[in-house]
């Protein structure tokens, strides 16, 4: 097999490894996997009724894709003194214990952030929704599934580290988006990125052989 074969097999090889990775094909959620998280979630503290519902619900409708949770929040300007918070942390350092944990629980997931953002000012447009004109920031979190989103949302340690957010945010709305599509779809880039890296490979090994000819 030559070099250029060689270049592209490995490239290849490598793009259908990650998308593999990348790519739930479990399909939509059975009802027995339903039904043990709800009994987990159950068992979160405190309990909720409601979001136990809600999360029922948003199991029943799996597509068995990715989908996007859409989560706009605004921060304390100190955090609340409450258990495991100790004075003199700010925001931010509270903050950080809660990704701690979620950020590598994510990733392991195939799940990450596709979008940040600051807010540039408050609410412009504001329709049966109360008073909710100031916001701090807002972030868009790729999921691969919502098998994998349940995983880490009843996860015990999820529990455990909720009470920093609790902490450091004020107020929060978070809800998920399904179907969604974004052309920053990592797969797509990865693809793409690996396409020019195999065609410069092999331009530069024709071009060798090209002068090792002459």
């Amino acid at each position: 097999m030559t070099a250029t074969r060689w270049t592209w097999l490995v490239l290849v090889t490598i793009w259908f490894a990650f998308f593999g990775w990348y790519t739930s094909f479990d399909g939509p959620l059975r009802d027995d996997e339903i039904e043990a998280y709800l009994r987990a979630a159950e068992k979160l503290e405190p309990p909720d009724p409601v979001l136990v519902e809600t999360m029922r619900r948003f199991m029943e409708e799996d597509t068995g894709d990715d989908f996007i949770m859409l989560n706009i929040g605004k921060a304390y300007d100190e955090p609340l003194l409450v258990e495991d918070v100790e004075p003199g942390q700010s925001t931010e350092e509270v903050l950080a214990h809660y990704l701690d944990y979620v950020a590598p629980a994510l990733i392991s997931r195939a799940s990450h952030p596709v979008q940040f953002g600051l807010a540039a000012g408050g609410t412009m447009d504001l329709l049966n929704a109360g008073d909710l004109r100031e916001w701090g920031d807002t972030v868009s979190i790729r999921y691969r599934s919502r098998r994998d989103f349940m995983d880490f949302a009843t996860n015990p340690r999820m529990s455990q580290v909720h009470v920093f957010k609790v902490a450091a945010i004020e107020r929060a709305i978070a809800f998920p988006a399904d179907p969604w599509f974004h052309f920053g779809d990592l797969r797509i880039i990865l693809g793409l990125v690996l396409g020019l890296l195999g065609c410069a490979v092999s331009w530069r090994i024709s071009s060798r052989r090209v002068r090792r000819a002459e």
